[in-house]
């Protein structure tokens, strides 16, 4: 399955959702929260630092619950739109 470019709008919201994941997670170490999440470390940090920007659902879901975050109030956040930036049309 050929996978397409992802847009700048689905980068940015990767990008948006690495910082929010990396605010959440505060004081707790990455090791604790990626196994506590059952993932790898080393995914939890490609997806705080926007190298995975479309992650997939039962690992958000999974780090969502670690760090107490609300899956609508995450989705909410991630999709805000900039100030001053008109919204990307949706495919």
């Amino acid at each position: 399955m050929v996978r397409l470019p992802l847009t700048p709008a689905e980068v940015e919201r990767g990008q948006r959702l690495g910082a929010l994941l990396r605010r959440a997670r505060r004081e707790r170490s990455m090791l604790e929260t990626a196994l506590d999440a059952r993932v790898s470390p080393e995914t939890l940090r490609k997806i705080e630092t926007g190298r995975v920007a479309t992650p997939a659902f039962p690992t958000i879901a999974a780090i969502a619950d670690v760090l107490g975050l609300s899956l609508d109030a995450l989705w909410a956040e991630i999709n805000q739109p900039e100030p001053g930036v008109e919204p990307a049309k949706r495919r």
